[in-house]
């Protein structure tokens, strides 16, 4: 298995170093700082999914660090824990740097003592990242004890990295077993055997791992024990805890504040009340005021001049001006003016998760999710589609059972990913003025609700799981810290700009061309004819009457959605000649608009249309790789079905709202409800087989 080169990794050979370490005890952190990078640092059990390598400076010699993803022993539970220790056995010779939490550290020496059972080269670095840690640890005493190389460091402020690079440097040298193995009978297990094995294979005999049983040749059978080994290692992890670690007696990640958040009852209203904030300050208050300033700015700079330039160039009615000025400049300048609300949304979103708050909200939900078939490791899935779906989907990978990461996979999608939100705030705005904050939470809280309901249908017939290992920890509330917060800001403005300056221009480019010229390639404008975009729209167009929305311009926007979210918005403001968001807004209403909605209605259906109908193609690519193109076909085509008949729904209920008023129609609906509940409690009972009383189901 070869390391996965980070970006900016060199392609030179250079001698490798292994980052091991439980999830959580800031592995990636100490990778980051080591090697310059920004990959993604959070509190969740497989935020590593994949091998990592870049080359960095350690005393003025090149070596290669490769993050592994986090273990907690050398026995894999998920994907991502056999992908590190498959690596770790497939470099038997390699220094490794076991990173431990030193407020978690009685937990942590289980996995550094596995290392030694293996007899890697190990140096523990200790991390402590609080001002005030639970441990305090003798770091001298234990290194004599245990036989290997131990420093304390601090991965986020590089405190000891030097004394860390000059162990790395130090030539190889393999791990003494600890001190309990010989008590395991390891000898009379070797010779048990034909071929030779070590005592590492030995002790993983004696656990009854599956990966190592498999390329021995054998079943479970007498060698299982597991309790054995359990025993004797955690016991001495006892011994190590009494003789040189100091505990303050407080136990890590335990907070006060978890009696409200954690409440079964508040969890859930705790969690839409702390998402109702973020989305009012992300899509009305501070976010819509810095869009507002940066709309303003675009315009009177890089408009202005554009038009200028190109009204001078090329003259006032050339095919060219208008190129430059509706597609390139107008139509990338309106979804650059949400930049801001992009920046934000993220901004958020990481506290929360550094904060250790979304930790606990994936606790919170773990039972509501076994009931559908999944488990806590799809929450971080289906959070992470809040961001972007083809790296979330990404994420599924790592969970254990083939089915639940097929559901979870093909879930993701329904998720409201930020591509959307200049969707819902251009025209959600234009039709419901300041209830578009309800609107905007109710489209992210639909695409969650439709994800359970379809998840449920999954496991109630084609996708049954089956159980999953859940490991997860609390870790204390913290604060990232300034740098942090910025980091997390450049990286995705920098990933939204590299997006728009790439995929957004060229789609922008393609459309306009598309849009103003037939057939024959002759300049609409000018010929009158009918453009390529809006026969092929009329074509399709419809088959979205029925939604409210049947004119070219909407069909042929949703059509260029596809490769991209955001090019909806851009599409619309191309077809309707205007450059930002204030001025879609009022065209949304006209009915000579290309893109127009008759009603609140209409407008409301798009938007349902527009969260639930398709995967952008970068998700269906990534989706496809995950998943096979099988389940990716089918996915595909349940969520455009779902989406159109969710929409019709959306369309005809809020008619009848603006017809009968708001609750004769909720009474008729909660009646249908409850008449459709009644329904499937009946036929449920029917077909339960029937027993006596007091049996347990003869025939």
């Amino acid at each position: 298995m070869k390391a996965k080169p980070a970006a900016g990794c060199d392609a030179q050979h250079f001698q490798e170093i292994l980052l091991v370490g439980n999830p959580n005890t800031g592995k990636t952190t100490l990778f980051n700082k080591l090697t310059s990078s920004n990959e993604h640092v959070g509190n969740w059990h497989g935020v590593t999914v994949d091998v990592k390598a870049k080359p960095f400076d350690c005393l003025g010699q090149k070596r290669m660090l490769v993050d592994l993803p986090g273990i907690y022993s050398l026995s894999a539970l998920s994907y991502e824990e056999q992908v590190a220790i498959d690596y770790i056995r497939a470099h038997p010779k390699t220094k490794i740097i076991n990173i431990c939490d030193l407020n978690n550290i009685q937990r942590n020496l289980a996995l550094t003592l596995g290392l030694m059972e293996f007899g890697a080269d190990v140096v523990l670095a200790v991390n402590c990242m609080d001002k005030k840690p639970l441990n305090n640890v003798d770091c001298k005493a234990l290194e004599k004890e245990l036989g290997i190389a131990v420093v304390q460091i601090n991965a986020e402020k590089g405190d000891g990295f030097e004394k860390l690079k000059q162990l790395l440097l130090q030539p190889y040298k393999s791990a003494p077993q600890p001190k309990y193995v010989k008590n395991l009978n390891l000898q009379q297990i070797k010779l048990s055997f034909k071929q030779k094995i070590d005592d590492f294979a030995a002790i993983k005999v004696i656990e009854g791992d599956e990966s190592v049983l498999k390329e021995l040749g054998i079943t479970k059978n007498d060698f299982l024990d597991i309790q054995k080994v359990a025993k004797t290692r955690f016991g001495y992890i006892a011994t190590l805890q009494q003789r040189f670690i100091k505990s303050s007696g407080k136990v890590y990640g335990k907070s006060v504040i978890d009696k409200v958040v954690l409440n079964r009852f508040l969890a859930f209203p705790i969690f839409l009340l702390v998402l109702g904030v973020i989305f009012y300050l992300t899509f009305f208050s501070i976010g819509a005021w810095l869009s507002d300033c940066l709309t303003k700015l675009l315009d009177a700079s890089v408009g202005n001049w554009t038009q200028m330039a190109c009204f001078n160039w090329f003259g006032e009615n050339s095919w060219l001006t208008h190129l430059f000025c509706d597609a390139i400049i107008g139509g990338v300048g309106t979804v650059l003016s949400f930049l801001p609300q992009v920046g934000l949304l993220f901004l958020f979103l990481s506290i929360l998760e550094d904060s250790g708050y979304l930790s606990r909200v994936a606790f919170a939900s773990e039972d509501i999710f076994g009931k559908i078939g999944l488990s806590g490791k799809s929450v971080y899935t289906l959070l992470m589609g809040f961001g972007c779906s083809t790296t979330a989907v990404l994420t599924a990978r790592n969970m254990e059972d083939k089915n639940s990461k097929i559901k979870t996979a093909l879930l993701t999608p329904y998720m409201s990913c930020s591509a959307k939100f200049p969707i819902y705030v251009v025209i959600g705005g234009a039709f419901f003025g300041a209830s578009n904050v309800f609107v905007i939470m109710g489209l992210y809280l639909l695409g969650l609700v439709v994800s359970i309901i379809l998840s449920l249908f999954f496991e109630k017939t084609v996708l049954k799981s089956k159980g999953q290992s859940f490991i997860l920890e609390f870790p204390p509330y913290r604060y990232g810290g300034i740098k942090r917060v910025i980091k997390v800001l450049w990286q995705n403005i920098k990933q939204f700009l590299i997006r728009v300056g790439s995929l957004l221009i060229s789609m922008n480019v393609i459309v306009w061309l598309l849009a103003n010229f037939s057939f024959d390639f002759s300049y609409v404008p000018q010929s009158g004819k009918t453009s390529m975009l809006e026969g092929f729209g009329k074509v399709l167009s419809p088959i979205f009457v029925p939604l409210g929305f049947g004119s070219w311009g909407a069909a042929s926007a949703l059509v260029a959605g596809v490769i991209a979210k955001e090019v909806i918005i851009s599409s619309i403001a191309m077809f309707n000649g205007v450059a930002n968001e204030s001025q879609i807004g009022q065209t949304l209403h006209d009915d000579a608009s290309m893109v127009h909605f008759a009603s609140p209605a209409a407008a409301l259906s798009f938007l349902v249309f527009s969260l639930l109908y398709l995967p952008c193609v970068s998700t269906m690519v990534v989706l496809s790789k995950e998943v096979g193109k099988k389940w990716t076909f089918i996915g595909i085509i349940i969520q455009f079905v779902i989406g159109y008949l969710t929409a019709l729904f959306a369309f005809n209920v809020f008619r009848a709202f603006e017809a009968f008023g708001v609750w004769p129609v909720l009474g008729v609906l909660f009646a249908f409800a409850v008449i459709m509940i009644s329904v499937f409690k009946v036929v449920g009972h029917i077909k339960k087989p029937k027993t006596c009383r007091g049996c347990n189901g003869c025939e």
